[in-house]
């Protein structure tokens, strides 16, 4: 990760020359603790990290390396800043500005354009089949249903077995993961973005459980990504001004302005978006951060709502009518009694409840899949189109167990409905009559929440069509996330949700004040705090999705008891995927058992210095044999009276330096013409698979035996911890400040400078394992 050091430093026998040396440790670690397995000296001579470099992106197993969120304090930045004038610091502000209202424009229409491509798909998915059902030819209008579901399945399927594995799934995890600062080629690439788009299109029209919200948090991650990569030398799209967002830093911040305007985009609940990218997605926060991401969430829904009117008048073909709020559950009677109190509570723990299980099934079904996945491209596909045949036949068989039911007298709405939306479907009920089962199944997961959501219709669904849509919707939900298409949690755990809150209204019948419509919004919300396990966010979103403030309370003590709930079965449904994938995921807390560690009993070698002014051939070699990404840089004499810490310097950095070359054939000090040969901006991070690679060094032979000056590319002050500091403050450390190294430093004089470097992977519980197999880090 940080330093990448892989299995196969694990045998490096080599010298560096003088000027570089691996240094190996060491002691015996200092662990406080009363258990006498843990006074047993644990003396290791040599340690190496074999912690995976390997994770699970979408479904695609990858290589994943940690970001660079400290700012690199060498001698061409602090040049840099210092000669920066006040017209270039406007641009950068201005810049800022001018690209988070780029990302919102972009979500927004990806938002619309996925609405408008899925209502239309499904929308005429549905009208073949009703129309077939109007003239009796039930197994035609089958045939057709299952055979449309089966090829936009196909087409989901095949866009993420063959152009892009990491585009499968929700993708929360993955965008989670790269703002806590892991980092791998696929997670936001340009290909990972076409796929997200259409996938996500084709999974949701093709009537899987599924949504396509969680899919537009990873959408508008990538829109960012692509926008914040400073342009393309390629292309010659490369703008002088969009040099200063070539680092780690900035981008993290687009990227979370990005996850913002996605659930800005498809909830299309503005507020919402800031508050989920601060309370779930982002692992550092601050208040210029927040301007931004509320702005960028405000021209998302801007852009929606244009589009929302200009489609009012049938201008986008089936696209239906609506604004911002999606479910309209205003009218529900706005007072609640003792007895709605208890039964509001009893919602949240059933909510809970059914959402930890919800979770460990989840686990459970994606590790087996993980298993067909791993197989090849054609079983991805061959399992997507199973778990359509069997999402196809539960919607349309389960409707036939259903009676016809009388429609409603004095109704505004028409029944049986005419056309794909509506309450009440015909199916194959005689006329005037509806089936309610297929009401749900029969539509789109939208149309199926706000008719679960509508008010005032006690007897509109029956309480066994109820029981069955959430069995149904409930397990279907759970194999279907894992294939290989976008999908996200959020409509299968809302569905589910809604049908056993509306359950419990319709039971309570008198005894409650409350409508079934609005109980069905407490059963979503009770069952999104069991599985997401958030609290502000989910209240805001569900507020502008339904327009209903004024139940402000109950949402906010359902969310409250339902995520307490859960949170003693299991964690919730993103960080179990998170720690499934294998994602290095720094929690914003240390484990108790850190507590027993100190900085030196974790750190791991081989570690590889370099001196100030280094032999070419010494750096080269080491590039070669190690993958490190960062290299403690020596200070020694003549350059200094004794042995000292100069800093840290950066692989890529190094790469940059000899593709330069700038060398010298004497052991001296260059710096000041380095600094007048490279600018600051040469060494800025490239995108995605841009950066100099090793490969493209081209060092002649006499050239081996040279010097180069590091001294201007060191970062001169890196952030360093005494060795006998305890694991746990070094975590927290690391985390916050959001660390790629973290230098240990020994506590004694007389010894070398440096003790080693802490990487992201040393402080994960499976290296700890490993260096002390006996250590029960649950005590």
């Amino acid at each position: 990760m940080s330093e990448d050091r892989s299995k196969d430093d694990n045998d490096i026998e080599v010298d560096f020359g003088a000027g570089a040396r691996m240094q190996r440790e060491r002691s015996a670690p200092s662990l406080s603790s009363s258990s006498s397995s843990l006074r047993e000296p644990l003396l290791l001579t040599r340690r190496t990290n074999n912690t995976s470099q390997l994770a699970i992106v979408g479904a695609n197993v990858c290589p994943i390396e940690s970001l660079d969120y400290e700012i690199i304090e060498n001698d061409l930045f602090k040049q840099d800043w210092r000669s920066r004038t006040k017209t270039e610091i406007f641009q950068y502000i201005f810049c800022k500005w001018t690209l988070a209202l780029l990302i919102g424009l972009s979500t927004g229409l990806v938002g619309i354009f996925n609405n408008i491509a899925v209502e239309n798909i499904a929308g005429f998915k549905l009208l073949l089949t009703n129309n077939l059902m109007l003239k009796d030819k039930y197994y035609q209008a089958f045939v057709a249903y299952a055979g449309c579901n089966m090829v936009l399945a196909t087409a989901a399927a095949a866009l993420c077995a063959y152009i892009a594995p990491a585009a499968a799934g929700s993708g929360i995890p993955e965008v989670k993961a790269y703002l806590n600062g892991v980092d791998a080629h696929s997670i936001l690439a340009p290909s990972t973005l076409f796929v997200k788009i259409f996938g996500s299109i084709f999974g949701v029209a093709a009537g899987f459980v599924v949504g396509k919200e969680g899919p537009m948090v990873h959408t508008g991650a990538c829109i960012a990504s692509l926008l914040g990569q400073g342009g393309s030398r390629k292309y010659r799209l490369t703008w002088k001004w969009l040099r200063y967002f070539k680092n780690d830093r900035d981008r993290r911040d687009l990227i979370t302005c990005g996850a913002a305007a996605g659930v800005a985009a498809a909830f299309r609940a503005p507020v919402g978006g800031v508050l989920f990218a601060l309370e779930e997605a982002a692992s550092w926060w601050r208040s210029a951060l927040l301007w931004r991401t509320f702005f960028t969430t405000a021209v998302v829904a801007v852009v929606l709502r244009g589009f929302m009117v200009f489609c009012r008048g049938g201008k986008c073909g089936l696209f239906g009518e609506g604004g911002l709020i999606m479910f309209d559950v205003n009218s529900a009677k706005p007072t609640y009694s003792v007895p709605d109190l208890l039964a509001v509570i009893f919602l949240g723990v059933i909510g809970g409840i059914f959402g930890s299980l919800y979770n460990y099934l989840v686990d459970k079904v994606l590790r087996t899949y993980s298993i067909i996945n791993e197989r090849g491209p054609s079983l991805k596909i061959l399992l997507a189109i199973t778990i359509s045949l069997l999402t196809s036949c539960c919607s349309y068989g389960l409707p036939w167990l259903s009676r016809c039911i009388p429609c409603p007298a004095h109704l505004e709405d028409q029944c049986p409905t005419v056309g794909r939306t509506g309450n009440y479907k015909n199916f194959q009920c005689p006329p005037h009559h509806y089936n309610d089962l297929a009401s749900l199944f029969m539509n789109t997961n939208d149309d199926a929440i706000r008719n679960l959501f509508s008010s005032g219709s006690e007897k509109e669904f029956q309480l066994s069509t109820l029981i069955v849509f959430f069995a149904a919707i409930y397990f279907l939900g759970i194999i279907t996330y894992g294939i290989a298409v976008p999908s996200g949690l959020f409509i299968p755990v809302i569905l589910a949700g809604a049908s056993y809150g509306r359950l419990l209204g319709n039971l309570l019948g008198s005894l409650s004040d409350l409508d079934v419509g609005f109980f069905a919004l407490l059963g979503a919300a009770s069952f999104l705090g069991g599985t997401m396990r958030m609290t502000v966010s989910l209240c805001v979103i569900l507020l502008e999705l339904t327009n209903d403030l004024l139940m402000l309370p109950l949402v906010m003590l359902v969310l409250l008891i339902s995520k307490t709930v859960a949170d003693c079965f299991n964690k919730g449904v993103y960080d179990q995927i998170v720690k499934m994938k294998g994602l290095p995921y720094m929690e914003a807390h240390a484990e108790p058992y850190m507590r027993h560690l100190v900085a030196s009993d974790v750190v791991s070698g081989p570690l590889v210095t370099f001196s100030g002014v280094e032999k070419v051939g010494n750096i080269l070699h080491a590039l070669k044999l190690t993958r490190h990404n960062g290299f403690p840089v020596m200070n020694e004499p003549p350059f200094s009276d004794a042995p000292e810490l100069c800093g840290l310097v950066l692989r890529s950095h190094l790469l940059v330096l000899l593709k330069g070359k700038k060398f010298a054939r004497q052991r001296v000090m260059t710096g000041t013409e380095m600094m007048s040969r490279f600018k600051a901006h040469d060494f800025a991070k490239a995108g995605s698979g841009k950066g100099v690679k090793l490969e493209d060094i081209d060092i002649k032979e006499d050239e081996m035996e040279m010097y180069v000056d590091l001294h201007p590319i060191t970062n001169t002050s890196p952030y360093t911890v005494v060795e006998t500091m305890s694991l746990a403050k070094a975590a927290v450390l690391f985390r916050e400040v959001g660390l790629r190294h973290l230098l240990v430093v020994p506590k004694t004089p007389g010894r070398p400078p440096i003790v080693g470097i802490l990487t992201r992977h040393d402080f994960m519980m499976e290296h700890i394992l490993g260096l002390y197999p006996h250590f029960n880090p649950h005590k």
